[in-house]
């Protein structure tokens, strides 16, 4: 059985991530691989419990503390993994998450104070052990202005959730860290500039996808 496949969407508020997971999602079944699309936080029923908490608290009760928001990311994560990436893989499906560990790395770490050493410690804990180190195999991070992206959300007219609501600073500290990332490890990141039409920044994807992952 040939192995499965795990890619990662990552990038700031209204980058056009979960679009862009739904067409590169459409785009593998049509050339016949068997495809499983989550989410981060969530993703499995527990997990889900875990995002409405972290993503819902009401502004009246106050915010979470840095460091427990963190470790509240990395509990969803870790039950994900368990219930839905790794089941998935092992069968040869191939597993797209809008979002994964550099979500924490670049909100919680880079920009929410808890620091990239720290989180990075979580990480190597949290996805280490049995799990030998489990990565993506391609992480396709969606880049633009931060200004951009936040218009894009307000333009959906939805209610905001924690991270949206954050000051534009915030943003600007996300949008840094996820570059940095990005120039970190070069052989798992591509960066997209997802401030085009989508079928440019498709095919953007759709080219990363064949040139790092060997498709033709």
């Amino acid at each position: 059985m040939a192995p499965g496949r795990f890619i990662t969407f990552e990038g700031g508020e209204g980058a056009g991530k979960s679009t862009q997971a739904r067409r590169l999602a459409e785009w593998l079944r049509k050339r016949g691989i068997d495809v499983i699309e989550t989410r981060e936080p969530g993703g499995s029923p527990a997990a889900e419990r875990v995002r409405e908490a972290l993503l819902n608290l009401p502004p009246e009760t106050g915010t979470w503390h840095a460091d427990a928001e963190c470790l509240l990311h990395f509990a969803a994560r870790r039950q994900h993994i368990a219930d839905v990436i790794q089941p998935a893989l092992q069968k040869g499906e191939w597993v797209i998450s809008d979002r994964f560990a550099d979500s924490t790395m670049a909100y919680q770490g880079y920009a929410g104070g808890v620091g990239p050493a720290r989180v990075a410690t979580l990480e190597a804990w949290a996805l280490g052990g049995p799990l030998g180190g489990f990565s993506p195999d391609l992480t396709l991070i969606l880049d633009l202005s931060v200004e951009s992206g936040l218009e894009r959300v307000r333009a959906r007219g939805a209610a905001s959730d924690i991270y949206e609501r954050r000051p534009q600073a915030f943003h600007k500290a996300v949008r840094d860290g996820f570059l940095a990332i990005a120039a970190s490890a070069p052989a798992r990141c591509s960066v997209i500039d997802a401030a085009r039409e989508l079928d440019a920044v498709s095919a953007d994807i759709m080219a990363a996808v064949r040139a790092r992952l060997g498709m033709a």
